[in-house]
């Protein structure tokens, strides 16, 4: 199988091409970034990178039709959810989740290939305690993010028949920026922390998301799917104070409501509770606990 993938630069279209390398799937990646600037994943010398900013839809078109992949994976985003509600950057917010999203789903139709297109729980409002299902339409994403991801899903659901989408949430990789990285490095530095408690969902590993989108794209089970670790429904406070304790941190983690903390420019879901049942009924392998993923996490990342 040939495989397209968008935004190897960040944290799991990183991990995704180094999983569909592993099985030995001719694999094509793809950023804006200049190549020169990108370090292949260890071990893996057959994967091919390309540069392609998604935003242009010429570029686009003539990347994958000269690949001619038989699947797309489309990780490529703005995910920095506060700076998108600054008003001088939600033009190129716009350009790359929703613009460039509606780019490669013309260009992976063309093509005739499958694209799997990984979205975000920020998709829903975050009311009630209630999970939300791969079905659900109640959506009311409450910042800008959320809404041009919401937006790219439509893209992808309005152009292709043959599509996934793959609602995650909580996000950690070793390449690039992420909540445990930040929170150790301040851990270091610092004898408390500050961390919400009142903000409930589930971390993912893009090692282990990586894993399950790979093992899609060999099928034919289209439609929507919702997908973290496994490990029950958590608060970013415990999450904090799980990973320090693995790592060997003695700073002291302290409890506060989104409203006290206050530092945030973008509304959060107070319920990022996913529903991920539909992976199993669909035949696919759930993810591991979320407190073995920091385990593995840890022993990979340069921290």
């Amino acid at each position: 199988m040939k495989v397209f993938v968008t935004g190897v630069n960040g944290q799991l279209g990183f991990d995704v091409l180094r999983e569909l390398s592993k099985r030995g799937y001719e694999a094509v990646g793809s950023d804006a970034a200049d190549c020169s600037s990108f370090t292949m994943p260890k071990n893996i010398s057959s994967a091919v990178y390309m540069k392609m900013d998604i935003t242009d839809e010429k570029a686009v078109g003539e990347a994958i039709e000269s690949v001619n992949p038989d699947a797309v994976i489309h990780c490529a985003a703005w995910t920095a959810v506060d700076l998108a509600e600054d008003e001088d950057k939600k033009e190129k917010v716009y350009a790359v989740n929703v613009t460039g999203t509606k780019n490669v789903a013309a260009a992976a139709k063309k093509a005739g290939a499958k694209l799997l297109y990984v979205s975000t729980d920020y998709v829903f409002g975050g009311d009630g305690t209630a999970p939300r299902t791969p079905d659900d339409t109640s959506f009311a994403p409450l910042n800008y993010y959320g809404r041009t991801k919401l937006e790219g899903e439509m893209a992808v659901s309005s152009a292709l028949d043959r599509f996934f989408i793959v609602r995650t949430a909580w996000v950690f990789g070793s390449n690039g920026n992420n909540f445990i990285k930040t929170m150790i490095k301040v851990g270091r530095s610092h004898d408390t922390v500050r961390v919400v408690n009142d903000q409930i969902g589930t971390p993912t590993y893009t090692v282990d998301l990586a894993r399950l989108l790979a093992d899609m794209i060999g099928t034919e089970k289209y439609g929507y799917y919702h997908a973290t670790n496994e490990g029950g429904y958590i608060s970013w406070y415990d999450f904090c104070v799980e990973f320090y304790k693995q790592y060997g941190l003695n700073t002291k983690v302290i409890p506060v409501s989104t409203q006290e903390y206050g530092l945030s420019k973008a509304a959060r879901p107070a319920n990022g509770r996913l529903d991920k049942s539909k992976l199993v009924k669909e035949g696919f392998r759930p993810l591991p606990v979320w407190q073995d993923a920091v385990k593995r996490f840890l022993e990979e990342a340069d921290l």
